[in-house]
């Protein structure tokens, strides 16, 4: 049990064990709570469920990054990485229902393969730029949404513009999650920050 209090220091922010180690990494999470907040908004009363159900994995995402940021343990890295990878399955599933049309089991299945196309993808990313270590994974999902974008071009272009601006900002944001470590030496803080910022818009 002891091994889900390991004490995890991966970010430059971070220089020592503490609470508010990571003060900066911490706050900025606040950023998913107010997307979520903004969306709900947008939404109003008629808004479907689906996207109701995205805005609290939303929520969730803050709270767990918050959590990590914070106690900086293993059980709260699972805290953290346990809503994106809902956010990423749950939203692949609805792009397969709605954007692509397929009947739910049909977009069920095809959701289930991001299971071998992750590690594929992450490993073939991590061997084209070791520079990403830890953030190739999310690479090999900015990749998947630059390929729906472009399955949807012609049909939904409303939509495929958005997974394209959705695109490279996670791009944008993945070169700030890898550069933390990078610009440490210079830049105490590091850019961890934005990479929550970033996401949340």
């Amino acid at each position: 049990m002891d091994g889900w209090n390991t004490y995890i220091d991966a970010y430059c922010e971070r220089l020592e064990p503490g609470f508010w180690a990571e003060p900066l990494n911490a706050v900025t999470n606040a950023a998913f709570i107010i997307s979520a907040l903004i969306v709900l908004r947008t939404l109003g009363k008629g808004g479907h469920i689906q996207a109701r159900v995205l805005v609290v994995i939303l929520c969730l995402i803050g709270i767990g990054s918050f959590l990590f940021h914070t106690f900086a343990t293993r059980w709260a890295a699972m805290a953290d990485v346990i809503p994106i990878a809902a956010f990423v399955l749950y939203f692949l599933y609805l792009a397969n229902r709605f954007l692509l049309d397929l009947k739910v089991l049909h977009a069920f299945l095809a959701t289930l393969l991001f299971f071998p196309y992750a590690p594929a993808a992450t490993y073939m990313l991590g061997r084209l730029l070791p520079f990403l270590d830890g953030s190739a994974a999310y690479g090999s999902i900015a990749l998947l949404i630059f390929f729906y974008s472009a399955l949807v071009w012609k049909k939904l272009p409303e939509a495929a513009r958005g997974l394209l601006y959705g695109g490279i900002l996670l791009v944008i944001s993945i070169g700030f999650r890898t550069a933390d470590w990078m610009v440490c030496e210079n830049f105490s803080t590091g850019t961890h920050m934005f990479w929550h910022i970033i996401n949340a818009i």
